[in-house]
């Protein structure tokens, strides 16, 4: 028989009854962040429809292409404005 480690964990049960205490990692752009938890460490990204769902692989990479992709917009808006005389 193998032996399976055991994932028991004080900070995972005081979440799951009291809920998660997350904190912002990473601004992804203005309206879209990633969290996670101070007690128990699970990651969290805000999806399309404004919900809160785990952050898997998938949704770093989505993250992070999009995060690329408003810092892009953003320079070019500040670079555009930026001509003063």
């Amino acid at each position: 028989m193998e032996d399976t480690p055991n994932n028991f964990s004080f900070a995972k049960v005081f979440c799951n009854v009291f809920g998660h205490k997350l904190k912002v990692t990473k601004h992804v752009t203005d309206h879209v962040h990633e969290y996670k938890c101070a007690n128990c460490g699970q990651e969290m990204t805000d999806t399309a429809n404004g919900f809160l769902a785990p952050l898997t692989k998938k949704f770093k990479e989505t993250n992070n292409y999009i995060a690329k992709i408003h810092r892009r917009r953003k320079n070019r808006r500040v670079r555009h404005y930026a001509k003063a005389s």
